[in-house]
């Protein structure tokens, strides 16, 4: 519409938790006098789940969707009767409250996106109504390091026997410490191993955090799934002589990049967990021990109590090698179309939406942690009370 020469929904914020109020304005801008019934405000949070299978040979698209927040307002409203929105400049504020229940976050991947926006209407008369979203990020669900389920330290051992025909040659064995199980993205992963290599070969220690997607789709009796899975963060270690033994220390070196956080019994279309592999390598019988530690990311970080050294919270978006940084939507990609001459795919996408995630600057969060480290973190052992086997 000619005389409308701007429109543009304004949050106070970009992301939110759930619990806040959720404040805003729709901004027009006229050059002409013109009949206005409402303008209408819609709140929208839902996960939406899609992809294609195949059914008796037909390829088919099979989609559902969970809403969380669904509210709606009106800022603007004269009844029966039409007003006059005169030319200029007009501001018209708005408010939500975000529901108390656990929220997901915002997620996007290509199977399942959780997405949440507000959609503006503007009912003029005899004619189409404009209509604007502005998408926003919601931190969530709250995940405290400092929960007492998450202090307690994961001790595990497990020892190996080499065997030639019916001799034994030597035994190698592992003992592991991870110091807590919930960590927020730019906390190092405090872990130290002790390996005992008594046998006549090479050893090696490895280290891996893994990411686990399930997709889900309630359709018929069993519904449908998907599950991927993607390397966050790896590890190796030296070689470790026969007759030696060796100690790893993570210190700052085995950062949690920034993605989402754990994601278990919220949201029934999608479930996010992270699970730390630690195994040692056999260079030559390949008859490797390994140990499973699951972590939990959390959206609140560890804070030493009593202390004025407290870690700073900042946002950023997912990493781009894990789900929820892999994929941006079409609809959020703005740039050139490609039409086949020479140089048009050097221009650059503006990206005009993309969720963002809880983190710790990097310098507050290595002085926090070595400073708790050097008062609280035991030595490896292979405690009755948190023994784990090589299957954990």
């Amino acid at each position: 519409m000619d005389y409308i020469q701007q429109f543009d929904i304004r949050l106070e914020r970009e992301m939110y938790y759930a619990g806040e109020t959720l404040t805003g304005h729709v901004i027009l801008d006229t050059n002409e006098n013109f009949k206005l019934k409402a303008i209408r405000v819609l709140l929208r949070g839902k996960a939406h789940s899609e992809w294609k299978v195949v059914v008796s040979g037909e390829r088919r698209t099979v989609k559902d969707d969970q809403v969380f927040v669904d509210e709606r307002t009106t800022i603007w409203d004269k009844g029966e009767g039409l007003s006059i929105l005169p030319r200029g400049h007009h501001s018209f504020p708005f408010k939500f409250h975000l529901p108390e229940s656990c929220l997901p976050c915002s997620f996007e991947a290509k199977p399942c996106t959780v997405r949440y926006y507000v959609k503006v209407t503007i009912d003029i008369p005899y004619a189409s109504p404009p209509q604007g979203m502005k998408y926003f990020t919601i931190i969530g669900p709250h995940i405290d390091c400092m929960d007492e389920q998450y202090l307690k330290p994961l001790i595990g051992s497990d020892r190996r026997s080499i065997c030639c025909l019916c001799c034994q040659r030597g035994v190698v064995s592992l003992k592991t410490l991870v110091e807590r199980t919930a960590y927020c993205c730019g906390e190092s992963i405090r872990l130290k191993a002790d390996i005992d290599n008594q046998s006549e070969e090479n050893v090696r220690l490895k280290l891996k955090l893994v990411q686990y997607v399930e997709f889900y789709i309630e359709r018929g009796v069993l519904g449908l799934n998907k599950e991927v899975n993607h390397t966050v963060l790896e590890y190796r270690g030296d070689c470790i002589q026969p007759f030696q033994k060796w100690r790893f220390e993570s210190s700052n070196s085995f950062v949690v990049p920034v993605m989402p956080p754990t994601l278990v019994g919220i949201c029934r279309l999608l479930q996010i967990y992270y699970v730390l592999k630690v195994w040692v390598e056999m260079e030559k019988s390949g008859d490797d021990l390994h140990m499973n530690f699951p972590l939990t990311i959390a959206t609140c970080p560890f804070r030493i109590p009593n202390s004025n050294q407290q870690p700073i919270i900042d946002y950023d978006v997912c990493c781009d090698h894990v789900e929820g940084g892999l994929y941006i939507g079409p609809e959020f990609q703005l740039g050139q179309v490609y039409d086949g001459s020479l140089g048009m795919d050097n221009g650059e996408t503006v990206v005009l939406y993309r969720p963002v995630y809880v983190c710790v600057r990097k310098n507050d969060t290595e002085s926090v942690n070595e400073s708790y480290e050097s008062k609280h973190m035991p030595v490896p052992s292979a405690g009755p009370s948190c023994s784990l086997t090589n299957s954990c």
